[in-house]
């Protein structure tokens, strides 16, 4: 069966990114053990199947792996308007935390008939979340809200896990847990830099005793890493932004990596769009919606660590210019076959970046 285009335009379009996938394929839990999931490598012309405890002999010393550190909060609140209808919050953006602040939040919103700005929600848990008006354009996608105590603190204690929507039970102690990376230090994701969180502490372990150096940035991966792409022009799609931090010793640790000659290798997307971000606009840069697709010239990642990712998805159009249209359709096409599992439950695959 052909999944994919059999040939690729010079200019791309959404749908060069579609593919067909098997619904059974799109993993609904993690690996008993997080080290436990397959690997496959996809640096050479064929794909090799390995897994993912092989990353390390894959490895060479002196190579640098770049983490995203950012914590994923329990952002999903549960309410009820005045009226009593049931509504749904996802907190994509802390505002403002304190209470001389104003607790403010911007937040999606899923309600069968939107309050007007003044009403205050009842959430589950006895506290309150008043509406001000849309953040941060008066016709964007999110709302901004008042709470009345600490957010962090209310996500904590009330939220639920934002699990992806393709995941379709409820979240559990379990998820708490494993959609979660093991070094998460930076609270402030709605979803997990899911490549890195196939990383445990020995598979840690081991890497460190090779020889190769460890450096972290932070990128609060936002909801509009799921929304769907519209646009049949890619050039048409206006990527969200997110929050990200390069700090000064990754940026050390970069340099140092390049100097001995060793590979800097990306943990996942959102390490790439940081890294990259960084690159291009400069450390000034803390908002980025970078949008990379074929014909972008990376100028700091050698390898990436990545998932596997939905059809004519922005993550699609990413890994298609680190490794190619053509070779990521056909390592697709093998995953597909060979029955690895997809998305932030699924498998991983270590890439290479083409040669410009």
């Amino acid at each position: 069966m052909n999944f994919f285009p059999p040939n690729a335009p010079r200019a791309f379009t959404l749908s060069d990114f579609d593919f067909a996938l098997p619904p059974e394929l799109i993993a609904q839990h993690p690996a008993a053990q997080r080290s436990a999931s397959r690997l496959l490598d996809g640096r050479g012309p064929a794909p090799v199947d390995r897994r993912f405890t092989d990353l390390p002999g894959l490895l060479l010393p002196g190579d640098l792996l770049v983490f995203n550190d950012t914590k994923v909060v329990k952002a999903r609140l549960f309410g009820q308007k005045a009226s009593g209808g049931k509504l749904e919050l996802l907190i994509e953006r802390v505002l403002s935390p304190h209470a001389d602040a104003g607790h403010e939040v911007a937040a999606h919103m899923k309600v069968s008939k939107k309050p007007l700005p003044g009403a205050v929600l009842q959430m589950d848990g006895g506290f309150t979340a008043t509406l001000l008006g849309r953040w941060p354009k008066a016709h964007g996608p999110l709302y901004r809200f008042r709470l009345s105590s600490d957010p962090y603190a209310l996500m904590a204690q009330h939220g639920h896990v934002p699990l992806p929507p393709y995941i379709t039970h409820s979240d559990s102690a379990d998820d708490e847990q494993r959609y979660q990376t093991v070094f998460a230090k930076n609270p402030g994701a709605v979803a997990a830099p899911t490549a890195a969180l196939h990383f445990d502490e020995a598979v840690l372990a081991q890497l460190e005793a090779r020889g190769i150096a460890r450096a972290s940035v932070t990128l609060h991966v936002g909801a509009g890493t799921f929304q769907p792409v519209k646009a049949e022009q890619i050039a048409d799609h206006v990527m969200h932004f997110e929050r990200f931090e390069v700090p000064p010793a990754t940026h050390a640790a970069i340099a140092a990596c390049k100097a001995r000659g060793g590979r800097v290798v990306a943990v996942g997307t959102t390490t790439v769009r940081a890294l990259e971000s960084a690159a291009k606009f400069g450390p000034a840069c803390d908002d980025t919606n970078i949008f990379i697709t074929p014909g972008f010239d990376f100028k700091v990642v050698d390898l990436l660590l990545t998932n596997f990712h939905l059809p004519k998805s922005t993550l699609m159009m990413l890994v298609s210019a680190f490794s190619g249209y053509e070779h990521i359709m056909a390592l697709y096409r093998h995953a597909i076959e060979a029955r690895y599992g997809f998305f932030s439950y699924g498998d991983a695959m270590l890439l290479s970046r083409q040669a410009p």
